[in-house]
């Protein structure tokens, strides 16, 4: 079965909306993001490298960012998975590039299926995952099962700043701002992407509050649950560790 018949209406979005972005997307996210994406990146892999692991897998790894950050700060063998193969294409050569073909083997394969044996990474990581799937609870407990007892998850997304005043700041920056810088910048291809970000990120955390992320993480199995609100909230780190540490 392809990969394409396995999307679910997330998926697709995913593909739709990110189509013709991988030449620049690590460039584009940071200048559209004031360069916070990378604050937020090194957050994320500060806790995934923290016990040393043998084997990560970076769910979501699109052009191989995070992946790459890992393979910086670890000599783990790294294995990244994206459904969007141009995206992935993208990451080869930015892996290529890097010189880390040795270290970093990337995959097609999506994070509600994942092609992996139970128990098989000591950390997993994603970014921006959990908006472009239908059952944000069912992917968690995929990325948990392959997760050695003891492994850590660790991901980051966008978030909707909590405070009113900021938060009316990032309304107008999502509606008028970064549609226009991305259309500038990037051309129609971020222009769309600009227009599509803010309500889809206003939708996701009003289907599923900050709460309820922290819920599902323990529901899959998760200890130790703990998050970070960033840059004024327009980011959001999260980690926990799986239970049962042997």
């Amino acid at each position: 079965m392809t990969a394409g018949t396995l999307d679910s209406r997330g998926n697709a979005v995913a593909r739709r909306v990110f189509a013709g972005l991988p030449a620049r997307y690590d460039q584009l996210a940071w200048l559209l993001s004031f360069g916070q994406d990378r604050r937020w990146r090194t957050e994320t892999v500060d806790h995934v490298v923290a016990d040393s692991p043998c084997r990560v897998l970076d769910v979501a790894t699109g052009p191989a960012g995070v992946a790459l950050a890992i393979a910086r700060r670890s000599s783990a063998p790294i294995v990244g998975v994206d459904l969007n193969l141009p995206m992935l294409a993208q990451g080869l050569r930015n892996v290529r590039a890097a010189e880390r073909d040795a270290q970093v083997r990337l995959l097609a394969a999506r994070a509600e299926q994942l092609p992996f044996d139970g128990a098989s990474f000591d950390a997993v990581s994603f970014a921006y995952l959990l908006r472009y799937v239908d059952d944000p609870a069912a992917t968690v407990a995929e990325m948990a099962r392959v997760l050695q007892p003891g492994g850590t998850l660790a991901g980051l997304d966008f978030y909707v700043p909590p405070n009113r005043l900021w938060r009316w700041a990032w309304r107008l920056y999502t509606a008028i701002v970064l549609p226009t810088v991305g259309l500038l910048t990037g051309g129609p291809a971020w222009w769309k992407v600009g227009r599509f970000l803010g309500p889809n990120i206003r939708e996701h955390y009003h289907r599923h509050p900050l709460e309820q992320h922290v819920r599902i993480w323990e529901q899959a199995g998760l200890v130790d649950v703990g998050y970070r609100v960033m840059s004024l909230g327009g980011g959001l780190v999260m980690w926990g560790r799986k239970a049962g540490a042997p």
